[in-house]
């Protein structure tokens, strides 16, 4: 990976510490923070950068469907309370993509399991816990555009 991708790497602010999640708290991890050492990279968190707070209620995909049906207009995302996400989602991995092009970035490693970041997978959209094979909204936009995406899972 140290000589395939150029530029700077989009990284999951969570998975450097930020306290971006949706309970408040983040998903620090020291092998991708021992990963970016002399490199340049961008945080984001679509989430936040679509405009949702945090904390906030967990969001999922509707059941049956993942990022990329969200991306092509098929599925939306909900909160825990119903509440429909999607236009802040879909912003989020707008400004996420927005960054990796102005920039160059051809590698993003992403939070996964994350509605926005799964690269491989992502919760069912019950909110019972259990995770399926799929992608978040972000994941699935970087990688229609050409942008290399892995988690922390496969770092």
């Amino acid at each position: 990976m140290k000589n395939i991708d150029k530029g700077p790497v989009l990284v999951s602010a969570c998975l450097l510490g930020v306290k971006c999640k949706y309970n408040g708290g983040d998903n620090k991890s020291e092998r991708v923070l021992k990963f970016l050492e002399g490199r340049d990279y961008i945080k984001i968190c679509p989430e936040s950068m679509g405009g949702l707070e945090s904390p906030r209620l967990p969001s999922e995909i509707e059941p049956g469907y993942d990022g990329v049906d969200v991306v092509e207009g098929r599925a939306k995302v909900y909160d825990e309370d119903g509440k429909d996400v999607t236009a802040e989602f879909l912003r989020g991995a707008q400004i996420s993509l927005d960054q990796a092009q102005k920039h160059q970035a051809s590698l993003a490693i992403l939070k996964e399991s994350s509605p926005s970041c799964g690269g491989n997978k992502i919760y069912t959209g019950r909110f019972d816990g259990q995770k399926k094979v799929g992608q978040g909204v972000t994941a699935a936009l970087l990688r229609k555009h050409g942008i290399r995406v892995i988690t922390e899972e496969n770092l």
